[in-house]
């Protein structure tokens, strides 16, 4: 099993500076598309702001969990993102991705193993690590999708 340290340089790999699983991460991904290419919708599939957007709600929602002791997201609010106007509003979300995903490795990085396998909030979503992992899983998931529809719009 994967102790405190380890599970916190899991999510800064994924999220903030890791090329190891996948040879980028969010920070590197999302830092390199402009607000049209954000915004751009490729077919039937969603945008980069809005994985951009569907990723820190999870990160968000996590981190509130470590800060406030409240889980109050839910999946079926995940991708209802405010509209993006403007590159400010692009700049806004990278930021507060990267931001919130700062604060979650440093919370997770101080955890106990107690910590990590007590109940994440209640018994029925599993222990803590088991959420911290889906976490990280579920951001590989959606980068994936990020990078193949940068190369989509690029490749036109």
């Amino acid at each position: 099993m994967e102790n405190a340290q380890q599970l916190a340089s899991r999510v800064r790999e994924v999220l903030l500076d890791g090329t190891w699983i996948a040879n980028t991460n969010y920070k590197d991904q999302i830092f390199h598309v402009s607000f049209e290419e954000a915004a751009h919708k490729v077919a039937s599939l969603n945008t980069i702001a809005l994985l951009t957007f569907h990723i820190n709600y999870y990160v968000a929602g996590v981190l509130n969990v470590f800060e406030n002791g409240i889980l109050d997201i839910r999946d079926k609010y995940s991708f209802d993102m405010p509209p993006l106007n403007n590159s400010e509003d692009w700049d806004k979300l990278r930021n507060t991705l990267i931001s919130n995903s700062k604060k979650l490795a440093i919370h997770i990085e101080a955890m106990t193993e107690a910590q990590l396998n007590a109940n994440f909030v209640d018994q029925k979503y599993g222990n803590y690590r088991r959420n911290i992992e889906g976490l990280i899983e579920h951001s590989y998931y959606h980068l994936g999708q990020i990078s193949l529809i940068k190369k989509l719009i690029r490749d036109k």
